[in-house]
């Protein structure tokens, strides 16, 4: 997972919208994207898909002018990259004390209850 960059809260907003299709985005489409999300100015959305295009994070193509945003890293494999990152800094590591504090923390439903049992069982199996 270390080809995975390291991503910020703010750039994991922009990423979410850049994932949310499989076309490309320009930079005014995400900015519209995040208007609803975020009050932040275009110059900051710009500057937030800079770094990710540093961080290799986006990649883009230029057509007539205009540069086309999207992803080079998949929403699945950052998603693991950062809970690992979580568990590592918060549970050193330890991933059973981070899900008892979450099973006791946490209100669940009986149908996520039974989806988490499903899980366990087919670990176990």
């Amino acid at each position: 997972m270390s080809d995975i960059p390291n991503i910020s809260e703010a750039e994991w907003e922009v990423m979410k919208i850049v994932w949310s299709r499989t076309s490309p985005w320009t930079a005014n489409e995400i900015v519209d994207a995040l208007g609803s999300i975020a009050d932040w100015k275009p110059n900051t959305v710009k500057t937030l898909i800079t770094r990710l295009v540093k961080k290799h994070a986006l990649g883009y193509e230029e057509e007539r002018r205009m540069y086309l945003y999207y992803p080079l890293v998949s929403e699945d494999k950052c998603i693991k990259s950062e809970t690992k990152s979580f568990v590592k800094r918060v549970f050193g590591g330890a991933l059973k004390p981070m899900l008892v504090t979450f099973l006791q923390d946490e209100q669940f439903s009986q149908d996520e209850i039974e989806e988490l049992k499903k899980l366990l069982e087919e670990r176990k199996g």
